[in-house]
């Protein structure tokens, strides 16, 4: 704001006579005194407007999106970890809404993601298991990259006047001729497992400072941040101040706790720079995790690869379950229901846990549409549903089904379901070629811990039709806008 001089009204002034209206010495002075009040006025409301200006450019909320990778339901202190410590998490939890049934949309990394980024459930995209290789997508039946021409959210946010960016990890895509970042909607955007130029192994939380550097350039105009964290997936990077910090724990619970707190202080960064920018009020951000954790290996898998420059291994992940069934590649609890936290100032009540509203991650994209006050784009086919009101702490009751697809592969007695639904309190897992089906009161019953299917065959026959329905309704192929050059060159070889 312009700092105006303080007038003296009784120092003589002098300028154009056309301010005058008398010629009488007193009340020439009197009308100076007077205009002069009026410029000062003048002078204010022209400075306000201009500052109402700046404050209009960023009338709609500015969004981030947090997503860390492999974190359990009880790897937050505030969920009662018995040995990771999350601070900011913790805080951002007082200062806002812990929502307890939160589902994503796929016990593994990539399908997950396309449920963000598209508000569809991933097998809509036969997004079945995460990126590989073309061979690997050819035989589960995937494609080679998310269609750049499906529904996206930062396209449609960029759209409505945001600045879009993308920090961290991508793994949308993972073969050479990949579409770039920039074709699904992002103005700006620094990655691993996609274009690239982040190192995961040197910059440890460097996908947060390239989110700062986009926040501090668009502070003043609405913009859509996702900034999905490394931590705590393999390979395990631990720095030596986390590592100095849980020195008294045993070796597996201190590398685990020390990648946890590096993916929380990236969170208090975030937290930290809305407050330093003046823009907290004006920002929701939500934090979540892609799935459950991932299985602890035994003693020979210290190390990711060969030896300790590639990382450290599976024997680390010890991310605690919160009591819930399941790992990571589970359609049980623990592998898709995950910590899911939303902050927004003076909007989502503060110091809450929601345990009634039922949110998975294909809500995001009306939701946070809703909170940016456009419409869903017209011919657009959501499976989820704004669920804004739950995050303003008021009564929400969710109308569409959640359905479930994995084709993973069946090697922990806890990955056996291959599809799923859930409808109000109940949730069936099926397997049709072991013929095996569990069906779970989720009110009574939040951990997953008692099959009640013997019980109730009419829940049983009227969630079976609903997810035969569904499951009738998906594609057969990928889309031919999704699939590689090499790829397209064997099958039409194959076709000769």
């Amino acid at each position: 704001m312009l700092s105006l001089p303080v007038l003296n009204e009784t120092a003589p002034i002098r300028r154009c006579n056309r301010f005058a209206i008398s010629h009488h010495p007193t009340e020439k002075r009197m009308t100076n005194n007077t205009n002069w009040k009026k410029i000062t006025l003048l002078l204010c409301v022209l400075v306000y407007c201009c500052d109402a200006g700046q404050a209009s450019d960023t009338a709609k909320p500015n969004i981030i999106f947090i997503f860390a990778d492999d974190w359990g339901y009880g790897d937050l202190s505030y969920h009662g970890s018995s040995f990771c410590k999350t601070p900011h998490l913790d805080r951002m939890a007082k200062e806002g809404i812990d929502f307890a049934n939160f589902t994503v949309n796929s016990p593994v990394c990539s399908p997950s993601r396309v449920a963000v980024m598209t508000g569809q459930f991933p097998a809509r995209h036969c997004v079945h298991q995460h990126f590989q290789s073309v061979k690997a997508h050819i035989q589960r039946g995937m494609p080679d990259w998310l269609d750049p021409q499906a529904p996206t959210l930062p396209r449609m946010l960029k759209n409505s006047g945001y600045k879009t960016g993308h920090f961290g990890k991508w793994h949308l895509g993972n073969v050479a001729d990949s579409p770039a970042e920039d074709a699904y909607g992002y103005d700006r955007f620094a990655t691993f497992n996609g274009s690239g130029n982040i190192e995961i192994k040197k910059d440890g939380l460097a996908s947060v400072d390239h989110a700062i550097k986009f926040i501090k350039e668009f502070k003043r105009e609405p913009f859509f941040v996702n900034l999905w964290l490394h931590e705590a997936h393999l390979a395990h990077f631990p720095q030596p101040k986390y590592l100095q910090q849980f020195k008294d724990l045993d070796e597996q619970k201190r590398v685990y706790a020390s990648v946890i707190a590096e993916g929380d202080e990236g969170v208090g960064r975030i937290l930290s720079l809305l407050k330093d920018l003046k823009i907290d009020d004006n920002t929701l951000v939500a934090f979540s995790t892609d799935n459950g954790p991932e299985f602890t290996k035994d003693v020979t898998h210290k190390y990711h690869g060969k030896d300790e420059s590639s990382g450290l291994g599976g024997y680390y992940s010890v991310g605690e379950t919160g009591g819930l069934k399941g790992r990571k590649r589970s359609l049980f609890a623990s592998g898709i229901r995950v910590p899911f936290i939303v902050r927004w100032p003076g909007v989502v009540p503060a110091g809450k846990t929601d345990t009634t509203s039922v949110l998975t991650a294909v809500d995001l994209l009306p939701t946070f549409l809703d909170v940016a006050g456009e419409s869903l784009p017209e011919g657009y086919k959501p499976d989820g549903q704004s669920a804004l009101a739950a995050f303003k702490g008021e009564p929400w009751q969710r109308t569409k089904p959640i359905f479930w697809q994995w084709k993973g592969g069946d090697n922990q007695d806890y990955t056996w379901p291959s599809s799923g639904v859930r409808d109000g309190k109940w949730k069936l897992l099926v397997n049709e070629e072991r013929n095996l089906m569990e069906l779970y009161d989720l009110e009574s019953d939040w951990a997953e811990k008692h099959n009640v299917a013997g019980d109730y065959p009419e829940i049983i026959r009227n969630l079976s039709e609903k997810l035969d329905t569904w499951t009738a309704s998906l594609p057969a192929a990928p889309s031919t806008n999704s699939l590689s050059k090499s790829r397209k060159k064997l099958l039409k070889n194959n076709t000769r």
